[in-house]
């Protein structure tokens, strides 16, 4: 039995949820059988009960992804509390609101320039490769303390990690190698600390009991999640405005809309896919003809949740119109993306500076043309061309 063909078994999953009138059963290659769990109040009700863990050294967890059997190796992602919560605690003081907003005028300074770039190297382009990847990039590797210098090593390796055809050999050689660079930078952040998020990690080590391996697993998480979600994000938002010009239209029309069209295009794009799960601690009921058994694992859907009817009217449609802020492209309860606050600054002011910079910018190919990449935990296009 391998996870390989677990990972396989992830479109499938994500299909039962979207067409499920509640929760489902699913086979998976390996023999193994799990809950599939779409609508939203469920998906809800899975990610905030303390009934249903994340830690996937339990058994019955349902591994999809060919990633090594390591302890802690996604850190406080796969951590129930209480210790989930003291390992959080020590990147909250990062990412507060006050914290986040003091990065605006940074951002949008980072963003001008590569746009700059972009425009000075001339059309035809790829967005992708001179913007949406290196904005958020370079942006965690400030907050983390890691040389963006090393930002092909680190792209590398997480898109491995992601990846739903990587052999768990390889899924494995790439945590390691990760984890061995981290480690090493760690090392050094103790002898010469900064203020990055990585020295302070090590400075809290002794308060908090975490680890070399903590530590280490942290910015790993960091890192990979930090840049990767973000960058598929921005790709696809506008490849989402190239297939609907009026959408595109009433952006620039009114800069205004930026926000509420960020929080629509997080619904509807919903780029985490159905690899991530739980498992029950003890009998769960979730309907009248459902209960989950202790031992039994449950894989949800982000997207399906952000899609159900009954959640969101008309789900479907991209509206800029609609209050989309009680969307789940974040998952929800205690592992909420710690991040989400940056993620939405980001993209905030990549979709604002790139509208105003290119007011004619527009696809080089047909919308529809450009293939989504769906093999992997984010999804995202591996390059858009754009000219102007």
């Amino acid at each position: 039995m391998t996870q390989e063909n677990s990972a396989a078994a992830i479109p499938e999953i994500e299909s039962l949820a979207e067409r499920a009138a509640g929760p489902a059963r699913f086979p998976l290659p390996d023999g193994r059988t799990v809950w599939v769990v779409g609508d939203n109040a469920h998906v809800r009700t899975v990610l905030s009960d303390p009934r249903f863990s994340a830690d996937d050294q339990q058994p019955g967890y349902p591994r999809l992804l060919p990633l090594p059997l390591e302890p802690g190796g996604l850190s406080f992602l796969r951590m129930d509390p209480p210790r989930h919560d003291v390992l959080r605690r020590v990147l909250t003081p990062v990412f507060t609101m006050r914290r986040i907003e003091a990065l605006r005028g940074p951002v949008t300074r980072l963003a001008r320039e590569l746009l700059g770039t972009l425009r000075a190297a001339g059309p035809p382009a790829d967005l992708v490769a001179g913007f949406a990847l290196p904005l958020p990039s370079q942006v965690i590797c400030l907050l983390l303390g890691v040389p963006y210098a090393d930002r092909a090593m680190f792209q590398h390796h997480s898109g491995v990690i992601l990846s739903f055809d990587a052999t768990g050999e390889e899924a494995g050689e790439s945590m390691a190698a990760l984890g061995a660079y981290l480690g090493e930078l760690a090392a050094a952040k103790r002898a010469h600390p900064g203020e990055d998020l990585l020295s302070q990690a090590v400075r809290r080590q002794e308060a908090t009991g975490m680890s070399d391996a903590d530590v280490t697993a942290m910015a790993r998480l960091m890192l990979v999640a930090g840049h990767e979600t973000t960058a598929n994000m921005i790709g696809l938002a506008v490849l989402t405005l190239f297939r609907e010009p009026e959408r595109q239209a009433a952006l620039r029309a009114d800069p205004e809309l930026i926000k509420p069209a960020v929080e629509e295009l997080l619904r509807f794009l919903s780029v985490v896919r159905a690899g991530i799960g739980r498992v029950a601690l003890e009998d769960v009921p979730l309907t009248d003809e459902v209960t989950v058994r202790a031992g039994e694992g449950v894989v949800f859907s982000l997207r399906s949740a952000n899609h159900d009817p009954a959640a969101f009217a008309d789900p479907g449609t991209l509206d800029f119109g609609r209050d989309a802020r009680g969307h789940l492209a974040f998952g929800y309860g205690v592992h909420q993306c710690l991040g989400q606050a940056l993620a939405r600054l980001e993209l905030q002011i990549a979709l604002r500076e790139l509208l105003a910079e290119f007011p004619d910018l527009r696809s080089a190919r047909p919308p529809e043309e450009i293939r989504v990449r769906d093999r992997t935990l984010v999804a995202g296009v591996e390059s858009l061309p754009v000219v102007w």
